[in-house]
This record gives C-alpha cells, structure tokens and sequence, in this order.
C-alpha cells in the first residue's frame, strides 16, 4: 500500500466547504480554556461539515497563534460565533427547535452507544471545561445528557478527543 498525497485526497477548498451541505451538528464550547484544544475541535468540525461552531464565555477567539497552529485553517471554513453566556445561548437554540445535548457524567446520562440522534432536528452538542465540565444550569437546561463510556482508572478525557468520540458517533449515526 502507498499512502496518498495530499492532492489525491480530492478535498474541498474553503470556498467549497462554504458551499457545501451541512451536517446538522453544532458545537458549543462551554468555558475552554486551553487554546490548542480550541483549534483542535475547529479542525474536528471541518472534517465532519459541522454547520456552525459556538464559542462561550471564557473560550477565546480566532485570530490566534495558538488556535491556528492546531486548527491548521480550519478557523476560515467553519462558521463560528462568540456568545458570552452559555446559558443564552442554548435556550435560543432550544426556542429555535434544535435538540441540546450536554457531554458529561451525570445522573441519567445516555451512555454513547445508545445515542440515537432525532434526524429531524439539529443536534447541538455541549462541551465543558476542562476542569469543571459543563456549567450546571447548562446540563439542567439540556434536552440530553450524554456520556462517553470509559473503562480505565481515569475519569475524563481531553476535551479534544470527547469532541473527536462525539462527532464521529453522532455524523455516523445520522450518516447511516
């Protein structure tokens, strides 16, 4: 086997992204604070045509060096807005008829596997803080709460990677 160069992958270019039809997925970030995971989560919602990423509070903005070195451009092809309260934000989108989805440990939390997205409505999925996760009022507000099974002594993962699991879980099921 030979591995592929970039310009046989047959990618779109930014413009054609813009164009292009959308999953109906949407990423809210909830307080991030480190800027690589930022840029890494940008590169995620590229890569599954997320319609829109929404960045909360404390979560910082492009243009940054340290957002661009992870995003690797993807901060110029996906739609991303700054909205200072999380909270806000998510009864908005709940009025506007989409489905808000928190990633967190909680009590009657639905673990990953068993997630069947509603194909009629766009999910939003919630992202917390590294720390302390999912603001409260936000997980009580949420339509859902899921939780990404884990198996090992640790009791989190890196924000990036929950992102990563999430996406290519939800973009496959409603892509099936």
């Amino acid at each position: 086997m030979r591995k592929l160069r970039n310009d046989e992958l047959g990618r779109i270019d930014v413009e054609g992204y813009k164009l292009a039809g959308k999953s109906p997925i949407i990423i809210v970030l909830d307080n991030i604070r480190s800027l690589n995971n930022i840029g890494s989560v940008f590169r995620t919602a590229d890569a599954f045509l997320v319609e829109k990423i929404y960045l909360c509070g404390i979560t910082a903005t492009p243009p940054h060096k340290d957002i661009h070195k992870t995003a690797l451009g993807a901060t110029d092809s996906v739609d991303w807005e700054h909205v200072p309260e999380t909270i806000t934000l998510v009864e908005r989108l709940k009025n506007e008829g989409c489905h808000v989805i928190s990633v967190e440990q909680a009590e009657n939390a639905t673990q990953l596997n068993d997630y069947a997205p509603i194909n009629e409505k766009k999910q939003v999925l919630v992202f917390g803080n590294e720390v302390k996760g999912v603001t409260q009022n936000v997980v009580s507000a949420s339509d859902q709460v899921l939780e990404i099974p884990q198996f090992g002594t640790k009791h989190s993962l890196n924000i990036s990677v929950s992102v990563g699991i999430v996406i290519w879980d939800c973009w496959s099921k409603i892509n099936a």
